[in-house]
């Protein structure tokens, strides 16, 4: 397939200065007030309206303070993740009007519950087509909370939302998939809250229903919970603090029975165009990247397209990809040929490479889906074992995790190509599949891909040519899934995506020393790997904060919740076991 060339889009400054409408109280269909700000060209007219709408304080989105905390980069001590509404002078020196609104329940917004706040997406764009600055063509803009938004709104149909630009979005199958990888449960909700990221409450604890104060009262039992001393203490506040974080999750860390006709019955009702994406930082932290990727696969019959970026966190007050969110709304709103739509509908950058590719859809269609298997001495291979020869040794490989309470020490087996003949580049999603007992009833398997390299050693007796134990090597990406809810939804998996049934009706405690097969969604990742450098898969159980008393470093955010015991793996890569992983290879021209 031939496409038109990419071409940047950078339109120019048409209007200086600008007028701002600061504080604007907006009634909604139930009496309750929207507090909004609007920042209009300073010029009289009606122009196309951009609205950014979420959780996070406006009053930290607002220009002024962007001209004296400029745009820092994910190392900066002054990286603030929530500043994400968009640079406002530059989309109205553009011809637009900018509106940032507080939700209901935070900032200076009226307070209620979620029912209560069903339509005010609606209610807000429905009033901004009505002022007499507006032209009546409406779009969204803004990242992460604000991306989630822009769903939500486009699911109400409002008549007057033209198209979306949902960028790091999530929630598309429910936040606990996206959230807690295979069950896993994330604490980015915990660590959210805690750095004062959403509004919260806190106050002493309240009553809770008899059911609920069951599920609470197991969760204070729970020993996993117990060894992470910040979290038991949240719960032990029964919702008072954190109760947009974890809270519910460490109560009924399952999803809900009916969240798949949930999730149909919300993006079967987006009509209007959509660009999505992510970058790949948000593996670390998995619902960005996984419900962009979701959300496009899900959407049908609507015009769509979908930006997979970089590995390092958008700068922050957010700017970035400016020009191609401009390149579709004034194609979409303004009705200027931008040439946005004779593009490639995918576009992704390759680490390693350092370059965007482009392609038709997502996974890639020339995919080449290739199976890696497990060997002996950690080796990666791509030949089967045969059973009919000495390879096929039945031992399996182990590792012990000792409780993270004793050791900072994590154990891993790990199974790495030799170094490669060729480039050899990967883009889509990625499983692992492989057999495995334990002397346990639960774990906590991650699947770690890395690219180790270069390297220029060859596997020989010689002391200076052995499979080298200190390599560079660069996390590429992850998957998780507790062994408990390994039970797989046989319609909706796909060998390259298997899903799992997260329910708790699904869930089976593993019988120790029982073979068991185990298939982990690794996150899509495009990467290519060099010559001489090496593909590694690392199977563990535990990660770590990577700072002191449960704090964490930005570019990645663990921690899951991991057993507060030691358990003994054994993993099985013989004729009958054939483990293996299976990674999307993308031919590519020599």
């Amino acid at each position: 397939m031939s496409y038109k060339e990419f071409q940047d889009y950078n339109p120019p400054a048409v209007y200086t200065g600008m007028r701002q409408m600061r504080d604007v109280y907006v009634n909604m269909r139930d009496g309750k007030k929207l507090c909004v700000d609007v920042y209009l060209p300073n010029q009289e007219g009606v122009y196309p309206a951009l609205l950014s709408f979420s959780l996070h304080n406006k009053d930290l989105q607002t220009p002024e303070l962007c001209d004296t905390l400029p745009p820092q980069p994910s190392w900066s001590h002054f990286w603030y993740g929530v500043i994400e509404a968009g640079d406002t002078r530059y989309l109205v020196s553009r011809g637009y009007v900018h509106v940032v609104a507080s939700v209901r329940g935070t900032g200076k917004s009226d307070s209620g519950t979620m029912e209560e706040s069903m339509w005010d997406h609606y209610d807000l764009i429905e009033w901004m087509a009505e002022q007499d600055w507006c032209d009546g063509n409406i779009g969204m803009i803004g990242i992460s909370a604000f991306a989630v938004n822009q769903f939500l709104a486009a699911a109400q149909q409002p008549p007057h939302l033209k198209a979306i630009f949902p960028f790091d979005p999530g929630w598309c199958y429910g936040f606990f998939r996206e959230f807690h990888l295979g069950g896993v449960l994330n604490t980015v909700g915990y660590l959210l809250e805690h750095f004062s990221v959403a509004h919260r409450s806190v106050g002493q604890p309240g009553k809770l229903d008899n059911d609920m104060e069951a599920l609470w009262q197991k969760a204070m039992d729970n020993p996993d919970y117990k060894m992470y001393a910040h979290i038991y203490n949240l719960l032990s506040l029964k919702g008072g603090y954190n109760p947009f974080g974890i809270f519910q999750d460490l109560l009924y860390p399952y999803e809900m029975e009916n969240y798949l006709d949930m999730a149909k019955a919300k993006f079967d009702r987006i009509k209007i165009p959509v660009y999505t994406g992510s970058g790949q930082y948000a593996i670390d932290y998995h619902f960005h990247w996984q419900g962009c990727q979701n959300w496009f696969g899900a959407l049908k019959d609507v015009p769509k397209k979908l930006l997979l970026g970089g590995p390092s966190h958008l700068e922050r007050p957010f700017h970035s990809f400016h020009d191609e969110i401009l390149k579709w709304y004034d194609y979409w709103l303004k009705g200027i040929d931008t040439g946005i739509m004779e593009e490639p509908p995918v576009r992704y950058w390759v680490t390693g490479e350092n370059k965007w590719r482009y392609t038709s859809d997502w996974p890639v269609p020339e995919t080449q889906w290739t199976k890696y298997y497990l060997h002996s001495w950690e080796r990666l291979r791509l030949e089967e074992i045969d059973p009919h020869t000495r390879v096929g040794y039945k031992e399996p490989d182990a590792f012990v995790q000792m409780s993270p309470t004793l050791t900072n020490d994590i154990s891993c087996l790990r199974y790495m190509t030799s170094p490669l003949a060729d480039d050899t580049l990967i883009a889509g999603p990625i499983s692992l599949n492989f057999f495995a007992s334990l002397d346990s009833d639960d774990t906590t398997w991650i699947a770690t891909l890395k690219d180790l390299g270069p390297d220029t050693s060859d596997r020989t007796g010689r002391e200076t040519e052995r499979d080298p134990k200190v390599l560079p090597e660069k996390v590429l990406t992850r998957g998780y899934l507790r062994a408990s809810v390994r039970k797989l939804d046989t319609e909706l998996s796909t060998p390259y995506k298997p899903w799992h049934k997260l329910t708790k009706d699904a869930q089976e405690m593993v019988v120790p020393g029982e073979i068991n097969e185990y298939n982990i969604e690794i996150m899509s990742v495009c990467h290519m790997f060099k010559a001489g450098h090496r593909i590694c898969i690392e199977i563990s159980c535990l990660d770590l904060p990577t700072g002191v008393a449960g704090a964490t470093n930005v570019e990645y955010i663990p921690y899951h919740i991991c057993q507060n015991r030691t358990v003994y793996h054994k993993i099985f890569r013989d004729a009958e076991h054939p483990s293996h992983l299976l990674l999307p290879v993308i031919p590519v021209k020599k």
